[in-house]
């Protein structure tokens, strides 16, 4: 499967739309995909609720206070597919810097942020839409995608030199994000039962990156969403979000829980790869994005993903006679065409790889 080279349709940036008395027709879901819908259609109004909290100080204490926090992620894992950590050893400080340079990239001048304009081959770089079907319906937002490791991938030329502490401070924020990852693979995989080094042998080097998201304020946000529905991809995500805007909804059934976010918290899902890898035993869960009218509203997703190139399959350890593998062995590389090509849709790309 080849991945274009070019966008197939000019570029708008969502940006330069949000003063617009409507809603452009390419923008415009179709009426069972919208937010906020009637009851009675595929999905009821949305709630709003708080995800499990879990204070990760506890691995730190003693046996039953440990065994109690690794319970409560695995339960969270597998009732919602997320949860929000507290006590998680990222700065205050740092997360809100990062906040900080980044509202101050999008409000540069155009000129300034369309000189690290992206193309489909990689995303990296300034960008407004995912997946490369022509004619597709868009989502109401930019976003920013910038490769932080293996180390030897960085491409410093799609790096922004303003704000001029954006790129230390992004470097410094990934180093950490990293560590927690790596503290929360050995949990889960601790939780399946598994030696605590399971998911750090099942991802190999592992891969990570940053997908700044912009959602501009919307002049009638009941007929678009900010990012469509979908379960992430790769192995895991770490979401920093604005706790004063919503707009985060995580599908749980048939509803739409608007996320309420726990002030200083991170918020943790599982990917695709981790449902792959545990036969299911953790899924990733559909979510989505909402955007308002009165205020734009910034988010940071860290993504940590297996090595491209590793196979990924159901653990040996996860699969019996009762239990078969659900899915069949695929490269993490070759799994993210299929996002690329078409973008968000649900829980289609993990159904691609269904063995049966």
């Amino acid at each position: 499967m080849e991945v274009a080279e070019e966008w197939p349709e000019p570029i708008v940036r969502v940006q330069t739309l949000a003063d617009a008395e409507a809603v452009p027709e390419r923008y415009i879901k179709p009426p069972s995909e919208r937010p906020n819908l009637n009851p009675g259609t595929a999905l009821a109004p949305s709630e709003t609720g708080s995800l499990p909290v879990i204070d990760l100080a506890g691995l730190s204490g003693g046996a039953a206070e440990r065994r109690a926090t690794m319970l409560a992620v695995s339960d969270a894992c597998r009732d919602w597919g997320f949860f929000q950590v507290v006590n998680h050893g990222v700065s205050p400080e740092l997360m809100e810097g990062m906040r900080e340079v980044w509202t101050a990239f999008f409000r540069l001048p155009m000129a300034e942020k369309q000189a690290y304009a992206n193309s489909p081959k990689t995303f990296e770089g300034y960008g407004s839409r995912l997946g490369v079907k022509k004619g597709a319906i868009l989502d109401w937002g930019d976003y920013f995608f910038l490769q932080l490791s293996p180390h030897s991938i960085r491409n410093y030329d799609k790096w922004p030199v303003l704000p001029a502490s954006l790129r230390a401070m992004t470097e410094a924020y990934g180093e950490e994000l990293e560590k927690l990852c790596g503290v929360i693979k050995k949990v889960l995989s601790a939780t399946l039962g598994l030696d605590e080094e399971f998911l750090h042998r099942a991802f190999g080097e592992a891969g990570a990156c940053l997908r700044v998201n912009y959602y501009p304020k919307c002049p009638q946000p009941d007929l678009t969403l900010g990012l469509s529905p979908h379960s992430d991809p790769g192995g895991m995500t770490v979401l920093l979000t604005d706790h004063h805007v919503k707009g985060l909804q995580v599908r749980k059934g048939d509803d739409w829980i608007t996320v309420e976010p726990v002030p200083g918290a991170l918020i943790v899902n599982i990917g695709d790869q981790i449902q792959v890898l545990t036969n299911a035993t953790y899924k990733s869960v559909e979510h989505r994005v909402v955007v308002n009218a009165a205020t734009e509203r910034l988010s940071m997703a860290f993504f940590f993903n297996p090595n491209d190139d590793l196979p990924i399959q159901p653990a040996a350890e996860l699969v019996t006679p009762e239990a078969p593998p659900l899915y069949k062995r695929l490269t993490f590389k070759e799994y993210k065409l299929f996002m690329r090509m078409l973008g968000p849709r649900g829980k289609s790309h993990v159904d691609f790889v269904k063995s049966t």
